[in-house]
Parts: C-alpha cells; sequence; structure tokens
C-alpha cells in the first residue's frame, strides 16, 4: 500500500506544474496589459511611459518570459504566491481566506449530494417503475437541464422577495446575499443566524450533481440488485434493508465515490456561478474577479490550490476503493 500511495504522489507532481506552467504562459497570449492594471488606468486612461517603466521594473515584467516563468516557480516553491496586482495585498492571505469560504460551502453542498442524492438513487432502485423512481426520474432531468444560476435566483425571488412579501414565518424567509455573521463551530457547523445564509447558496451549489449522482446510484444499484450474491443473501434470510445497505449499496458505491470525491475539488474551485449570485466570499467569486482584471498573481494562487486538492481527491478516492472493495485492496497489496 505504501509504494501504491508513492507512486500516487509522484504522478502528482508533473500534473499540477503543467497545469500551472501552461495557465502562465498563456496569460502571455491573451489581450490585455497588466501594466494598466498596477497603474490604475484599467485601460480607460494613458499610462505614463516612466509609470509603465517603473511598474515593470517593479514587478519584473521587463523580463524575458523565460526569467519570469524561473521566477514564478522560485517563489512557488518557498511558499509565496507573490503580490496581488489589484489590491497590492499578499496573495496567500487572500487563498487562505477565500478557501476557507469556499471549503465550508461545498463541504454542505457535499453533505447534501450524499444525503439526498444516494438516498434518492437506492430508493428508485429498490422501487423499480414506482411513482417513486418516476419521481426521482423527471425530477433529476429537470434540476440537471436547469442553469445554476436560474435556480439561484428563482430560490432568493421566493424565499427572499416572495416571502418577505407574504409574511412567510421568519425562518422560511433567508438571506440572499453575503456570508452574514461568519460564525462557525469546529469549522464547518453553522451557529446562531449563519446557516439562513448558508441555505440557499448550498443547495444551489449542491442542485445538479445531486441529480448526477442520484441517478448514477440508480443505474449502479440496478445492476448490483440483479446479482447472484444479492439472490443468495436474501435467501439465508437477511432482513431486506440489511441486504440492500450492507450488500448491495457498498458494491455499488465506487462510482458514486469516484464522483463525489472529486466533485468536492470541482465545487471548491468551478463555484463561480453560485458564489457570484449570492456574493459568498469564496474562490471561485475571486477567481473571476482576478481573471477580469488580469490580477494574474491571483489567478494563478487560486489555480494552483485548485489543481492541488484535484489531485488529492483523486488520491483520496483511489484508496477508497480498497475500503469498498477488498479485492481492490489485495491486488494493491501485491502489486498489480
Amino acid at each position: 500500500m505504501g509504494g501504491f500511495v508513492l507512486r500516487r504522489v509522484l504522478v502528482t507532481i508533473p500534473v499540477v506544474f503543467c497545469a500551472l506552467s501552461l495557465l502562465f504562459l498563456l496569460f502571455f497570449l491573451v489581450p490585455g496589459d497588466p501594466v494598466d492594471t498596477l497603474a490604475g488606468g484599467g485601460g480607460q486612461r494613458a499610462v505614463s511611459q516612466s509609470v509603465r517603466n517603473n511598474i515593470e521594473e517593479k514587478y519584473g515584467l521587463n523580463q524575458p518570459v523565460a526569467n519570469q516563468f524561473v521566477g514564478y516557480w522560485g517563489r512557488t516553491l518557498t511558499g509565496d504566491l507573490g503580490t496581488s496586482y489589484k489590491t497590492n495585498t499578499s496573495v496567500n492571505d487572500t487563498v487562505k481566506r477565500t478557501l476557507v469560504a469556499s471549503a465550508r460551502l461545498a463541504f454542505w453542498a457535499i453533505c447534501i449530494e450524499v444525503l439526498i442524492g444516494i438516498s434518492a438513487g437506492v430508493l428508485s432502485a429498490v422501487k423499480r417503475y414506482s411513482f417513486m423512481d418516476g419521481l426521482t426520474t423527471i425530477s433529476t432531468a429537470a434540476i440537471s437541464a436547469l442553469p445554476v444560476f436560474v435556480l439561484g435566483y428563482l430560490l432568493q425571488l421566493v424565499f427572499g422577495v416572495y416571502g418577505g412579501q407574504h409574511d412567510w414565518p421568519q425562518w422560511a424567509r433567508l438571506p440572499v446575499q453575503g456570508i452574514g455573521p461568519d460564525t462557525w463551530a469546529l469549522g464547518v457547523i453553522p451557529t446562531g443566524d449563519q446557516w439562513r445564509y448558508l441555505v440557499l447558496p448550498a443547495f444551489t451549489l449542491a442542485s445538479v450533481s445531486t441529480a448526477l449522482v442520484a441517478r448514477l446510484t440508480r443505474g449502479t444499484m440496478l445492476e448490483v440488485v440483479r446479482a447472484d450474491y444479492m439472490r443468495t443473501a436474501r435467501a439465508k434470510g437477511l432482513l431486506e434493508r440489511h441486504v440492500v445497505l450492507r450488500h448491495g449499496l457498498r458494491n455499488a458505491m465506487i462510482p458514486v465515490i469516484t464522483y463525489i470525491g472529486i466533485d468536492f475539488a470541482t465545487l471548491m474551485g468551478s463555484a463561480i456561478v453560485t458564489e457570484t449570485v449570492f456574493n459568498w466570499p469564496g474562490m471561485g467569486s475571486r477567481l473571476a474577479e482576478a481573471i477580469s482584471a488580469q490580477d494574474v498573481p491571483v489567478v494563478l494562487g487560486i489555480t494552483l490550490v485548485i489543481v492541488v486538492l484535484y489531485v488529492t481527491a483523486n488520491l483520496l478516492v483511489d484508496l477508497s476503493y480498497g475500503w469498498f472493495d477488498p479485492r481492490i485492496r489485495t491486488s494493491v497489496r501485491e502489486g498489480r
């Protein structure tokens, strides 16, 4: 097992290097000039040549691309992600702040996926061709086809605007913008009124993934319920819920765990629309701002975190296979 983990970790190094290097070089191909951002012009007013020269000298933008590339990786390997062109603040501080906000939102979105998605998929497979199966099939198809920003604005309209106009109970009238008091227990558990600010963005972020998890769970469970070992378990007199949960669900979980594990990194890094709609101060919204402002250090810093999250999620998913399927654990131990 140790050798397997080491090999997987070593594979992630060139992945991270190539992804960040490609993104770094792409910034020299896109239109625009970061000097305008640094000078505060933003392309709206001319920047004098003396100011331009001073900025290029300070940030090393007058050096050849190769030198800038080496300097970037030299700073990155020492833990220095640079300084934001737009705000002149440390990118490290920006990443830490936005990473925590995105992690909390993604955590609860994953909880919704697991609780609702897997439960709906299992019930739909066990009760095939029933009303529950039809409801799950139709609802998941509808949610998958609904754009995230449309769902976000609909939830804001219903629980924010409509609920306030029709004197709904206080618990049903939810805030539609911001992160709220930012009070958490154990890092991820909302305390006080914090949950009110979390509900709408968490459900919006989890909507499409929950529908996909439900459909994926249903498909894999339909294959499992017809397996010989399921009939054998029933013949031994086991309760139906034990047959489904202990024998069926565990063997059907490998593709579902693969999706959920990778989706956690996806939710943290690509929740641009959700975080923008609800003004949630996470990595997605900050990344969108940095891209529009050509704030290269912030884009590279956040992208580095996202890439590392992806490869880490892949590694953890691979390791989790052994728990769900002992055959995989045996083959890893034997080096196959």
